[in-house]
């Protein structure tokens, strides 16, 4: 397993690190969804793969065997709000990283109109503005689940937590 101490990488790199197309999409999705750097990219990209794997492993074995594990992965990517509710196998082939980031906390802050761009919203989760559920979450890269979704709000602790805040204001209106 390797020793726990040690940080092991948990993303890989393109194939092809100066191919033309790959490094405008790569600038695009960074800039379209605030993302810090683009390590945090290839971690979702090696996520996505990762599930696609699981996805073809099951679709392979035979029927005895696929049922529980079918199940189980259906029910992950249900509750992460990533496939609807009678989605299928292939449909988990289907995922774009687009799907993947827009589970992301950040954006999931910045869709609900927290914050100002997202940009912002990344700045008010590091710094524990943000809640799931009355904890706070300095991740910007949480997956949020269907259920932790209607639980965001600003921290207790907060100035943001006001109404009379100007940034909430200025979000209102």
């Amino acid at each position: 397993m390797g020793d726990p101490k040690k940080k092991h990488k948990r993303y890989t790199a393109p194939k092809l690190p100066f191919d033309q197309g790959g490094l405008v999409e790569e600038l695009r999705l960074l800039g379209a969804y605030g993302l810090r750097n683009k390590k945090e990219l290839w971690r979702l990209r090696t996520q996505l793969s990762r599930l696609r794997r699981s996805a073809r492993e099951i679709e392979s074995m035979s029927s005895v065997e696929k049922g529980d594990k079918e199940k189980a992965l259906l029910n992950k990517l249900r509750n992460l709000g990533l496939i609807g509710e009678y989605r299928t196998l292939d449909d988990i082939l289907g995922l774009r990283i687009e799907d993947l980031l827009e589970r992301r906390l950040q954006t999931v802050v910045y869709r609900k109109k927290m914050a100002k761009s997202f940009f912002q919203a990344r700045q008010l989760i590091t710094h524990g503005h943000i809640s799931i559920s009355g904890r706070k979450n300095i991740s910007p890269s949480y997956w949020v689940t269907i259920e932790d979704e209607k639980k965001i709000s600003y921290s207790g602790s907060s100035p943001f937590s006001v109404e009379d805040h100007p940034l909430r204001k200025e979000l209102s209106v």
